[in-house]
């Protein structure tokens, strides 16, 4: 399975390790450089996965998940399944 993780925090971070030790590829993002990430922008993660695409946005509740849903509504298509 090929997945997006947003977030690379604590919680991101450790969700994307247990992820790839169980086989699954993911391309990571999240605003600090620092983080580990694996692409640096949400544009750039978009264009790394394949379609259908699955995005997992662990980020902070309230402005910061408005604006990466928001993001990526206008990066995403709609899929016909």
């Amino acid at each position: 399975m090929q997945l997006g993780m947003i977030g690379l925090g604590r919680m991101g971070g450790n969700m994307v390790e247990r992820l790839r030790r169980g086989g699954h590829e993911v391309v990571g993002f999240d605003l600090s450089a620092d983080s580990g990430r694996d692409v640096d922008s949400l544009q750039a993660l978009v264009a790394a996965l394949a379609p259908p695409r699955a995005v997992w946005v662990m980020v902070p509740a309230g402005k910061a998940t408005s604006e990466s849903v928001g993001a990526l509504g206008e990066l995403l298509e709609r899929s016909e399944e």
